[in-house]
């Protein structure tokens, strides 16, 4: 398969927002009237499952520029639901929802759900997606191997999923669990080169492990139609302002990567980490967020997440400027400062012990920030 480059350091978004009956608060499976409004499907789209819309940015020369297409797009959609009377909010999985999943009739969402069974119509989930602009697929196979130890500063600042069918998880994205339940999920492999990639994927199409590269759902993964990097790992974040800082951290990074030197790279992200420790990384952000310890070499030596962000937010800072990210990542620091994303859930929650006072917050921040 081959690599085809994008302009350099551009930048596009998907977010998945969850579409809610207004008066249950409940997901509604809107999709297919919703989309009826929108018949070209160019940055309004339908996904997996029928409670979910996508909204998808142009390609964009920073994050301030793909956020404001975003907005419009947002602004429309939630007029569009209204006369539908439905209505959406963003978080990575539904606080109370119990019913399985409505797959949406498209020909690859059909095969999909011939293919993975009763997994399928449990994939109630939400994400954010960031695309870089890669030069090459050598490099955008360098930046994704470079990434795989940061990919927690994102499940941490993105974290947005404590609840599930009514229940605090104890988890603060949970929505990374019910995904590991299927294959092609979480961590990627690292790979020397885009041949060493691109002779994987011969491998698993013949295995018929895959029948295309999308088929692939890692946490990160090379674009080749589009020329990008995609960072998948995010929770559906529950407004623009949190969108935009997570798309500039994820952009001022991927692009600082691609240019720092290896030495430059280790003084901020632990190489050559074992497996086990990965894995054991991913789970404890997803599980305490900001409040995660990380753990940095295979003797067990762990420092406090929230310190490793604030290194890769230094990290980051000199290439800001150059890319016009200075206040994207300024943004991201607030998230990091600010109360959490899952803590906003958590405490709409204890307030008075109602999930469905969780979806009222989620669903005013999204009313909100569209308004602005």
């Amino acid at each position: 398969m081959q690599f085809e480059p994008s302009p350099a350091n551009t930048v596009g978004v998907e977010w998945e927002l969850q579409l809610l009956d207004p008066e249950s608060l409940d997901l509604i499976d809107g999709i297919m009237p919703l989309m009826e409004f929108f018949p070209s499907a160019t940055y309004v789209k339908p996904e997996f499952i029928q409670s979910c819309v996508e909204l998808t940015s142009c390609i964009s020369e920073n994050s301030d520029a793909a956020v404001k297409h975003l907005q419009e797009s947002l602004q429309t959609t939630l007029q569009r639901c209204n006369e539908l009377e439905m209505s959406a909010c963003g978080a990575g999985t539904h606080p109370f929802c119990r019913r399985l999943a409505l797959i949406t009739p498209l020909p690859r969402y059909r095969v999909m759900a011939k293919e993975s069974g009763y997994l399928a119509h449990r994939q109630i989930t939400f994400s954010t997606h960031v695309h870089v602009g890669m030069a090459s697929g050598d490099q955008a196979i360098l930046v994704m191997s470079r990434l795989i130890p940061a990919l927690s500063a994102f499940i941490a600042l993105s974290a947005n999923s404590p609840f599930w069918r009514g229940h605090a998880t104890g988890h603060v994205a949970y929505r990374h669990r019910i995904l590991a339940a299927a294959p092609n999920y979480g961590l990627p492999p690292r790979f020397d080169d885009w041949q060493v990639f691109d002779e994987f994927l011969s491998a698993a199409r013949r295995a018929k492990m895959i029948q295309h590269f999308k088929d692939i759902h890692w946490d990160i993964r090379p674009h080749p139609d589009f020329g990008t990097l995609e960072l998948r790992v995010m929770d559906s974040a529950s407004d623009l302002h949190t969108v935009h800082g997570l798309v500039a951290f994820g952009r001022c990074l991927i692009l600082r990567l691609a240019e720092a030197s290896a030495e430059e790279v280790s003084e901020v992200l632990p190489g050559g980490l074992p497996y086990w420790i990965e894995k054991q990384n991913r789970f404890r952000a997803g599980m305490r967020g900001l409040d995660a310890e990380y753990v940095v070499n295979k003797n067990g030596v762990h420092r406090p997440l929230r310190d490793v962000i604030h290194d890769l937010f230094e990290f980051c800072q000199p290439i800001a400027a150059d890319i016009n990210e200075t206040q994207g990542l300024q943004i991201a620091r607030e998230l990091l400062d600010g109360l959490p994303a899952y803590q906003q859930q958590l405490d709409a929650y204890n307030s008075d012990h109602s999930a469905r006072s969780v979806v009222r917050v989620l669903q005013q921040s999204l009313v909100n920030m569209a308004a602005r």
